[in-house]
């Protein structure tokens, strides 16, 4: 009985504002709704019900709040895999002082974030949903960076934060020696992929492939590249469904191999795209995003200079590069500027 109180404890504090100074660190925190199955504990409803026109976030806090949402709508299904994608470089406002480093691209003049932007909008976008999920205990939170100087950086930003409790790892890759390297030998992609899953070790050095704890009952991969997600399947494979998996930024539809069949169904068929926005393919869309927040349809919107973004496609299944084209082909030409932005203007600029 004493475990219960405590469950519904911590499960009334989940939904009492906290009164902060910024809107970010406001928390509706997620109930660990397996737990409250578990000791019998009715389920909570977060209100809503019935299938509603998709609307596009109006800035980063809507987006932020949408994206909340959708996770809790996902719980509450039992979904235990997850991939959340937000706009590259989007500044969340998480860590204060924070000034952004545009790089300037040769061939035409093109600002875009640098990769110190990219790193901290992925990080505070992680730190973000280990505050989230903070009712489950620090201790059964495992947020995962592909590189030690990422994790570094985490740690020493979060560092006495009781809100950004958590385990904070690596999956390092081990150094080489090339003195004694052999000679290598022709290899097909998913050979080499599954042979860098040697080159992933714990961050203690002994060599061995990463793992997660034993008590972890969330894990967020942050960042992942196409090595790291080898690993992640054999992870997934290991904790199995009990555990919730969530991929932050994996930004799955530019990978064009994953190595295996298998690697691509788990990516693409059972990670659930819980909330997507990001910019459509630019080459048959310009200017248009792509968007969806779980359980809703995905979206095809197109945002103009002035004004809020004007949804052009609706569908339950994420549109094609076809589809896409003919959404955007559809617009009247007096609605198309003549003066397109960039991408990363159009998306993360927008907030």
């Amino acid at each position: 009985m004493g475990s219960q109180i405590q469950i519904v404890m911590i499960l009334m504090a989940a939904f009492v504002p906290m009164m902060v100074v910024t809107a970010f660190r406001e928390v509706v925190s997620l109930p660990n709704l397996r737990r409250c199955e578990k000791n019998g504990l009715p389920m909570i409803s977060f209100g809503g019900g019935g299938k509603k026109e998709p609307e596009l976030p109006r800035d980063v806090k809507e987006a932020v709040s949408k994206c909340r949402a959708a996770v809790q709508e996902a719980l509450q299904n039992r979904m235990s895999r997850m991939d959340v994608e937000m706009p590259v470089g989007t500044k969340f406002g998480i860590e204060k002082g924070r000034k952004a480093k545009t790089v300037v691209k040769k061939d035409d003049g093109e600002k875009i974030p640098s990769k110190e932007d990219f790193d901290a909008s992925d990080r505070e976008l992680a730190r973000i949903f280990v505050e989230m999920f903070q009712p489950l205990g620090g201790n059964h939170i495992s947020v995962v960076f592909n590189e030690e100087g990422l994790s570094n950086a985490a740690k020493t930003k979060w560092k006495g934060d009781s809100s950004a409790s958590c385990n904070i790892f690596t999956m390092g890759r081990r150094s080489k020696n090339r003195s004694t390297a052999k000679k290598k030998k022709p290899r097909g992609f998913a050979a080499k992929m599954e042979a860098e899953v040697g080159s992933l070790s714990d961050e203690g050095g002994s060599g061995e492939a990463f793992k997660l704890p034993k008590d972890t009952e969330l894990a967020l991969f942050v960042a992942p590249g196409p090595k790291e997600l080898i690993l992640i399947e054999k992870i997934c494979n290991e904790v199995g469904m009990d555990t919730l998996i969530v991929l932050l930024n994996a930004r799955l539809s530019k990978i064009e191999n994953f190595g295996s069949d298998g690697a691509k169904d788990l990516f693409l068929q059972e990670f659930e795209p819980v909330f997507h926005l990001r910019a459509a393919p630019q080459d048959v869309a310009p200017g248009c995003l792509l968007h969806r927040s779980y359980p809703g349809d995905w979206v095809v919107a197109r945002k103009p200079k002035v004004g809020q973004p004007k949804v052009i496609l609706t569908q339950p299944e994420i549109p094609t590069m076809e589809q896409c084209r003919a959404a955007y082909d559809s617009i009247e030409l007096s609605e198309v500027e003549k003066g397109v932005e960039n991408v990363l203007e159009n998306v993360s600029g927008w907030f």
